[in-house]
This record gives C-alpha cells, sequence and structure tokens, in this order.
C-alpha cells in the first residue's frame, strides 16, 4: 500500500517550472502516455486524439483576485482569500501572521478594511470586512491580484498579462482562488474544431480553494486531510454523462477540479446523481474511479496531493515513468505548464453509469 509521502517525491529541476503559459494557449504541449510508449503532441491535437461521442468535462469556476495587500501602521500583510464565511467575512491566509493579532484593523485601497475577527491554524486568519454581499465583491476585484501559486515568481504580484492568462475561456461562475489549470490550455477556437469532431462538452463547478498549494505535513498520507471546496454537478451533467456511456463514449475530465467534484458527487451517492455542497474528497493509490474515463491535467508537484490523485488514476508507476520522462524531454510542468493525457487504470467494479 503507498501511504508513505516519500512514495510521491521527484526531483525536479527549477527550469522546469513554467512562469509564463504557452503562447498560444493550444501551443502547450501534451503527453499522451499509452502503457511503457509516450506520444508527444501539443494541446491543438486534441481534436484527432479524441473520437465523436466522447464528453468533455469542464471547470467552469471564475478565479476571483483573492490576493489582497494590507497596512497595519507602517507594515505591510498580504493576505490570500480562500474561504467565504459570510456576505462580509473571508477565511484568508496571512503573510506574516504573526503581525494578524484578533481585533487587528486592516486596511486596503479604495477604503477597504477589514478587522481580524479570529486567527485560526496554519497562518489563517478571518476577516471582517467593512463591505458586505456585492459591495465587497466589487471592492476585491477593484484591489486585489490574482493569486498566483508560490511558484510562479512575480516580486511585483501578478501582472496585466496574468489577468488573462489565469482565467479559463470557461469561467463564468465566480469563486475560486486558484485557476483549474487544465482548462487554461483552451481556446474558442479549439473548442469549436473539438464541437465539429463530435465532441461534446458539459460544465461543473468545483470552486477552488488555495488549500490546494498547502504542503502535506504528515508522513503517513492517509492522516492528511483536505481543505473543503464548494461544487456543484448539475442533472444536465448527470444526463449527459448517462448518455455518453450508454452511446459508449468517454467521459474525459479537463482537470483534476472536474474530476474530484464528479466522484465526490458520485461517493455521496454510491451512483451519479446531482450534487451541491462542500467537499473534501481526497483520492490516493488504491480509489476505485466511479466515472471518469480520460483525464486531462498539468504536471503536478512532488509530495503533493494532486501527484497522488493521478497515481491513483492511471498507475503509480506509470505516473512517474511518464513525469520522468516529461523531464528528460523538457516540459514544462505546474499552473502555466504542458499537460498530459491519462487514461484510468481503476474503475470500480460495479456498472458506474447513473441510474
Amino acid at each position: 500500500m503507498l501511504d508513505k509521502l516519500s512514495d510521491f517525491d521527484f526531483e525536479l529541476p527549477a527550469k522546469a517550472i513554467a512562469q509564463k503559459p504557452a503562447d498560444p494557449r493550444e501551443a502547450a504541449r501534451l503527453l499522451y502516455p499509452q502503457g511503457e510508449r509516450f506520444r508527444d503532441h501539443v494541446i491543438a491535437d486534441l481534436p484527432d486524439l479524441l473520437r465523436a461521442g466522447d464528453l468533455l468535462i469542464v471547470n467552469n469556476t471564475r478565479v476571483i483576485p483573492a490576493q489582497l495587500t494590507g497596512r497595519k501602521g507602517e507594515g505591510r500583510i498580504r493576505f490570500t482569500l480562500h474561504k467565504r464565511e459570510a456576505s462580509d467575512s473571508w477565511q484568508a491566509f496571512a503573510k506574516p501572521a504573526k503581525k494578524c493579532i484578533p481585533g487587528t484593523i486592516i486596511s486596503f485601497e479604495e477604503g477597504l478594511s477589514a478587522e481580524v475577527a479570529e486567527k485560526l491554524a496554519d497562518g489563517a486568519v478571518n476577516l471582517r470586512f467593512n463591505r458586505s454581499g456585492e459591495a465587497l465583491d466589487a471592492a476585491i476585484e477593484a484591489v486585489g491580484a490574482m493569486p498566483l501559486p508560490p511558484y510562479i515568481k512575480r516580486p511585483d504580484g501578478a501582472d496585466d498579462a496574468d489577468k488573462q492568462d489565469y482565467q479559463t475561456v470557461f469561467a463564468r461562475h465566480t469563486g475560486a482562488v486558484a485557476a483549474p489549470t487544465a482548462g487554461l490550455h483552451f481556446t474558442d477556437s479549439l473548442k469549436q474544431r473539438l464541437m465539429e469532431k463530435g465532441v461534446r462538452f458539459s460544465e461543473v463547478t468545483l470552486h477552488v480553494g488555495a488549500g490546494t498549494f498547502l504542503p502535506v505535513k504528515v508522513d503517513a498520507i492517509h492522516q492528511h486531510q483536505m481543505h473543503s471546496e464548494w461544487g456543484e454537478v448539475s442533472a444536465g451533467v448527470v444526463t449527459s454523462i448517462q448518455e455518453t456511456k450508454d452511446k459508449g463514449g468517454r467521459v474525459i475530465c479537463v482537470g483534476t477540479t472536474s474530476l474530484r467534484i464528479l466522484e465526490a458527487a458520485y461517493q455521496a451517492n454510491g451512483e451519479l446523481a446531482p450534487f451541491t455542497g462542500e467537499t473534501d474528497i481526497f483520492i490516493t493509490p488504491g480509489y476505485q474511479f466511479g466515472v471518469v474515463d480520460m483525464l486531462l491535467t498539468n504536471f503536478h508537484l512532488p509530495r503533493s496531493t494532486l501527484l497522488m490523485l493521478v497515481s491513483a488514476f492511471s498507475g503509480h508507476e506509470q505516473i512517474l515513468s511518464a513525469y520522468h520522462y516529461a523531464i528528460e524531454q523538457g516540459y514544462r510542468f505546474f499552473s502555466y505548464g504542458d499537460a498530459c493525457l491519462l487514461s484510468c487504470m481503476h474503475k470500480a467494479a460495479s456498472d458506474s453509469r447513473p441510474k
């Protein structure tokens, strides 16, 4: 049983971490592992790799500019919002957190301010703002910056290009504080070409939280606690998946976020059914997938929960072999990097089609 954090480690040279996305987006490279053979493609080749009748599941979450820089006296504190608690309150990761004593007032630009209502674990705080609802949303849009992950180096914060680059063409449901990065590879023209091939699209929502960047700090991975995230799978999506499977098509998730909300819906009911609510699903080797046949996903961090997920999906040895190949061939890793197209090797024994 793979339960040690060290089982999911590998050496990654710093030069392999992408700092900018491919331009155009569909020029990103695409690795397609097939057993011991690795096929090198680009994202623009997807219409040739997928089949008429396949169904692509995309995450329609929209990233908010969740990084806020505030002032306490003469000092600056950076916050990354990650979970809304109320119309006027957000949980946020603070840096430096030691300055965030409950009762402290933090001042932002445009007259926005917040009181540190509570200090939480792991450098997190609860901020109660002087605005609420849509007024708070508008203020965050005005003063916030895109919440780039820490391995994308921007000494002065996200730049203007990141406002476009870190948002997918499917984004329409506001709430994420991290991008569903596999979706970043798509353009409207690529979507049109896929539809002309006979590939269909369905949308789910999972508002990705900043907890996705938190390191696993336990040696036994089953002891790791995932942060919960809000998601939704509609009745229409369930019907589309049923129709696809009944006709022999494949359900292909664009990104681990789409996969996790579908599998959360499956686990909640014992079969795929509509789902709305919080999920902290943690997928590790040994998990049997109930819905998804293939996965388009970026290359993930060593020792991360997402590396554990793809190892569960396609097999631990297959993933490590593919990652080593990708490093040797100069593929670009992480949020702005290249992608791989994976097949599921561990399906649930029961019929996974929704009833």
